[in-house]
């Protein structure tokens, strides 16, 4: 049965929402108008500045910047999830030994910021003789912040979930780890997909802080072209290149997540836990309409049994 939750708009909120949005669309046209503008002035779609996008070579380094941003994300994504998971389990844990020091881990890893500790790995570690390559140190510093954030992700999935779920796992002879690894993880992950798929674009996004250690990534070699005085410094196309580039791989990875989604709400699991979930006696609105027609062709007053 649906419900209104919000009074609908009269004549007067009509108006001043419609003022609102065309008041807005024309200050995002007059910015990027006015950039776009700067860009003619200062020269940036000259073909000067274009002239370094003619040569095969340099599209080729683009592409190579490119597979290794995404080497550097498959593995940090692969890795966020398997550490995020093994904390967020020993956070659901009952034994104060185990819960409280994996609280700490996560909470420091969750409060260093990604470029410290990608500077701490590359620069730091050497001192005391460790020398660590710049893809590992990307790696390992976006696995170590990212998994700490899906871990509070993972856990507050669980954690949301109906107590009667968990009681009905021991109820029919389940352990806990059966119960956390058949009933609840599923839930949750399903649950917070949205949440960790964003997660995860965030962690696309910050290999491009492999720059400031040198990781020959997509943003490193835009910034190399841009300051090569022999092309024409052309820095802003540089720029705006890997940014499409960047949007593109942002975009791909939404809608995996998108398709992933779906599939996961289609599944018949999913449909079997929603069926569970409902509440005893609620009807859904198709049975309610059936059940009157039934009373209406039943009805004692037509004088029909």
């Amino acid at each position: 049965m649906s419900s209104v939750l919000y009074d609908v708009p009269g004549p007067r909120a009509v108006v001043r929402n419609r003022i609102l949005g065309i008041l807005t669309v024309l200050v995002v046209l007059i910015l990027v108008g006015f950039i776009l503008w700067r860009f003619w002035v200062t020269g940036q779609f000259s073909a000067e500045k274009w002239y370094a996008f003619t040569f095969t070579r340099v599209w080729e380094q683009f592409g190579l910047a490119t597979l290794r941003t995404l080497a550097a994300f498959a593995v940090a994504a692969v890795g966020a999830l398997a550490l995020g998971f093994v904390l967020a389990i020993g956070r659901l844990s009952d034994h104060a030994w185990v819960r409280m020091p994996i609280t700490g881990v996560t909470e420091v890893f969750r409060a260093i910021p990604v470029l410290i500790f990608m500077i701490f790995l590359y620069y730091g570690l050497p001192v005391i003789g460790i020398k660590m390559p710049t893809y590992w140190a990307v790696v390992i510093a976006l696995v170590a912040y990212n998994g700490s954030v899906l871990a509070e992700v993972i856990r507050a999935g669980v954690e949301s979930l109906p107590r009667g779920q968990r009681e009905a796992g021991f109820a029919i002879g389940l352990r806990k780890a059966g119960v956390m690894r058949l009933i609840l993880l599923p839930q949750a992950i399903r649950a917070m997909m949205p949440v960790i798929i964003s997660q995860l674009v965030v962690c696309l996004k910050d290999t491009a802080l492999g720059f400031i250690i040198t990781y020959p990534e997509l943003l490193y070699f835009a910034r190399l072209l841009g300051s090569n005085a022999v092309l024409g410094s052309p820095l802003i196309p540089a720029a705006l290149v890997a940014g499409a580039i960047y949007v593109a791989l942002c975009l791909a990875l939404s809608y995996v997540a998108y398709v992933v989604e779906r599939r996961l709400r289609r599944s018949p699991k999913a449909v079997a836990v929603a069926g569970a979930e409902q509440p005893a006696g609620e009807i859904t609105d198709t049975e309610l309409i059936a059940l009157q027609k039934g009373a209406g062709k039943h009805d004692p007053g037509s004088g029909t049994g």
